[in-house]
């Protein structure tokens, strides 16, 4: 019982900064349309920015640097719409749907020879939050974990509150509905969708900074994030954040419990993905649409 407890409380933090990566993938789409492939990358950025702050700035705390990172990261998401997401919203495009796919994909590929050029292909990690591991109990935890996780959940309930108590968050989830009823109250789309890349990208920029003293950065680091949050929004329903939440936890714990309780042990984490792909496939043969997915979409 001790063991399994250990497992499913590791599943849960990781589970929650799953879904603060995913619900970042979520609000572009569901705002924007499109989906991100660059996602990944921004998780890499903020990283890189936590590992680059916390080395240049003598006796800046980890924590200090993460926020500074998630700043960072959004901001180079705003520009990037302003300059290439937003002419597909002024209708300057032909074809949108491919544009968006291979803008987003050449950013990815840019950004990953940026990391790689800059600090080269070894990993960087920086410096632990705290060095002395948690006691939960009789369960033992990393403190960069348990202080990630926890983070995390306070994002997600801020998060939730901008969205579903503000102002502007009503305008996002207007836009999100209907552009065009949006605009006829007076709600600036284009704004909106800035706002929306932004606020996703700088998600996906804190998950990579809370874990990257954990897990280090290397400029492919993105790629395995990358994946399992296209798998969490189309686990959880596509533009549902409610599904975002629940998607990343499952993925969390299915992963945690499956390399757990593999019968080769030295083999279980190289497995650690394929448990959450098969959950993945079993809930898309029973509802395609997701846990949380809308009939529209």
């Amino acid at each position: 019982m001790d063991y399994f407890l250990a497992l499913t409380v590791t599943g849960l933090v990781m589970g929650i900064i799953y879904a603060l990566m995913a619900l970042g993938l979520t609000l572009i789409f569901s705002i924007l349309k499109i989906v991100n492939f660059a996602h990944g990358e921004f998780y890499m950025l903020g990283g890189y920015f936590t590992y680059y702050l916390v080395n240049h700035f003598t006796g800046l705390h980890p924590l200090i640097a993460v926020p500074i990172a998630g700043l960072g990261v959004a901001l180079i998401g705003l520009f990037f719409e302003l300059g290439f997401i937003r002419p597909i919203h002024l209708d300057k495009i032909e074809r949108p749907g491919e544009y968006a796919i291979l803008v987003t994909i050449g950013l990815s590929f840019f950004l990953m020879n940026i990391g790689l050029a800059i600090f080269g292909p070894y990993p960087h990690r920086p410096p632990s939050f705290f060095d002395a591991p948690v006691k939960l109990g009789f369960i033992s935890i990393s403190a960069d974990r348990l202080t990630a996780g926890v983070l995390s959940v306070l994002l997600l309930l801020t998060l939730l509150i901008l969205i579903n108590k503000t102002w502007l968050g009503k305008a996002l989830r207007a836009v999100s509905q209907d552009k065009q009823a949006a605009a006829i109250i007076g709600i600036n789309h284009l704004r909106m969708n800035t706002l929306g890349f932004a606020l996703g990208t700088g998600l996906a920029g804190l998950a990579g900074a809370l874990l990257a003293p954990s897990f280090g950065v290397t400029p492919d680091v993105g790629a395995q994030p990358s994946i399992r949050s296209y798998v969490i929004i189309v686990l959880g329903g596509m533009g549902s954040i409610p599904g975002s939440i629940i998607g990343g936890i499952i993925i969390g714990l299915v992963e945690s419990l499956g390399a757990g309780y593999f019968p080769d042990p030295s083999r279980g984490l190289n497995y650690k993905t394929a448990f959450g792909l098969i959950i993945f496939a079993l809930v898309l043969l029973l509802r395609p649409r997701g846990l949380f997915g809308r009939k529209e979409l």
